[in-house]
Parts: C-alpha cells; sequence; structure tokens
C-alpha cells in the first residue's frame, strides 16, 4: 500500500492510503508522479505527497495537524511544548534541557522549562 497526504499551506489536511497496483508497484521516489497522477484520475484535488509508514523518506509518517518542510523534505509533528526545539536531523521535537535519568520518571514542566520528578 501507498500513503499520500495533502498538503495545503504546508500543513497536513489527510492522509489516504492506494493500491500498490495504483502505483505500478514502483518504489518512492518514481512511485510518486504516478501515485499523484491516479489521485488526481479519481477526482481529488490538491497537492499530494507520498508518505513512508516506516519512515522510510520524509522522516515522518504524517498525521493531519503535521506539518511538511520543503526545504527538509520532511513531514514534522507538532510541537509538543513552545519551548522545544526542532532537531532537523531526525525532525522531531526536543526538549532545551535533556532528560535528567533514565531510571526515574519526569514530567516537563513548561512554565518552569525544566524536568520535574513525579
Amino acid at each position: 500500500m501507498a500513503h499520500f497526504a495533502k498538503i495545503e499551506n504546508n500543513q497536513v489536511i489527510e492522509v489516504i492510503v492506494i493500491n500498490n497496483e495504483n502505483i505500478n508497484h514502483l518504489d518512492f521516489p518514481k512511485s510518486e508522479p504516478v501515485g499523484q497522477l491516479f489521485i488526481k484520475t479519481i477526482g481529488l484535488k490538491g497537492t499530494w505527497l507520498q508518505a513512508s509508514y516506516n519512515s522510510n523518506f520524509r522522516k515522518n509518517f504524517p498525521s493531519s495537524g503535521y506539518t511538511y518542510d520543503s526545504s527538509l523534505d520532511a513531514f514534522i509533528p507538532p510541537s509538543q511544548y513552545p519551548s522545544w526545539i526542532l532537531n532537523t536531523n531526525a525532525c522531531v521535537w526536543e526538549p532545551p534541557v535533556p532528560y535528567p535519568n533514565l531510571k526515574e520518571s519526569y514530567t516537563w514542566n513548561e512554565s518552569m522549562k525544566q524536568w520535574v520528578k513525579e
């Protein structure tokens, strides 16, 4: 199965699945224009980009609410907290302070911008 995300103003609006037969069983990136043509022929309008369920390309599998960054060619999830920083290599949000101790449980306190032991 191939997954395609509809993009409007760099926002992921929806994700659809199409059969591999409709992309001629091609691998990405050759499959993308074939899939886009198929999507157009079934009457769906807009910009559609292929996504990888296993995150083999475009960094993350998108969902509604994700953004698409064309300079990184990546789908980026929403940030959990305003203070978190985008890791542009992995395209995930990271806290400005590393998690203190993997053997203990902490939660992020946004107002204090630090981890607080549970």
